[in-house]
This record gives structure tokens, sequence and C-alpha cells, in this order.
């Protein structure tokens, strides 16, 4: 491939090696960024609780093999739970909000690589989401 550089590019070219303005380096972008805290969001909505339980299970594992900081797991609130069809369960809890957290704690291979949960946001009814922080590799 033999072309012929146009007059702008060799200008450009001298301008840049003449120039005093350096590069960014790339490499310390990457280690910049492998430094970074890592963060994933799982969404729960409509599973059911055999779904979820199964879901939360294979997401924490993977986001602790690729070295994520913190997971953000949205249950919803309950507020649309058929729960009140059924009298024999609690109006006032919602399906995946409590039972999700639940599973979790009484998971002790989980419980080896969570290094907290934020029982506040679980106990809030207010809240639909919580908080897991997971340990380090």
């Amino acid at each position: 491939m033999n072309k012929k550089l146009s007059k702008k590019d060799k200008k450009d070219w001298e301008n840049f090696v003449n120039s005093k303005d350096k590069i960014q380096n790339k490499d310390s972008l990457i280690l910049k960024n492998k430094n970074k805290n890592l963060f994933r969001v799982i969404d729960l909505h409509g599973f059911s609780l055999d779904d979820a339980n199964k879901t939360i299970n294979n997401f924490i594992e993977k986001c602790y093999l690729e070295g994520v900081d913190k997971i953000n797991v949205i249950t919803g609130k309950g507020s649309r739970s058929k729960n009140k069809e059924d009298p024999y369960q609690s109006v006032e809890f919602g399906i995946l909000k409590y039972s999700v957290p639940d599973y979790i704690k009484n998971n002790i291979n989980l419980m080896k690589i969570i290094k907290e949960i934020d029982s506040n946001s679980v106990d809030n009814p207010n809240v639909g989401s919580f908080n897991i922080f997971l340990k380090k590799k």
C-alpha cells in the first residue's frame, strides 16, 4: 500500500512532532480503571420466589468472580403482591422483599463471599431494594 501523504497530513505530523503537548498514556487509564469500585444491579421484579432465589444465587457468585464490590438488588416493595388473596400469607410483607435477603443470609456459601447486607433498606417499608457488599477474592 503506497499512499502519498497529503500536504495537510505532513503539516499535521510536523506540528505534532514539534509540539510539547503530551499524549495521554492509555496504560495508566487501564490501571486507574482496575482500582475503581465495580457496581452491578439486578432487578427481580416479576420473578417467582424460586426463580428469584436461583437467579440471585448465580448473580452473586458471578459478581464475586468478576471482582464486583457492590450489588444493588431490586425486589420491589411488595405493594402489588398477591399476598392479600391468601389469608395464610402476610399482607404486610412482600414476597421477594423479605424472602430474598433471608435466602441469602441462610445460604452458607453465599455468606462466605458477602461482606455485608444492607439490613436497613430491607427493613424499611418505603425502600424496594437493598445493597450487598462483596468480599475481595
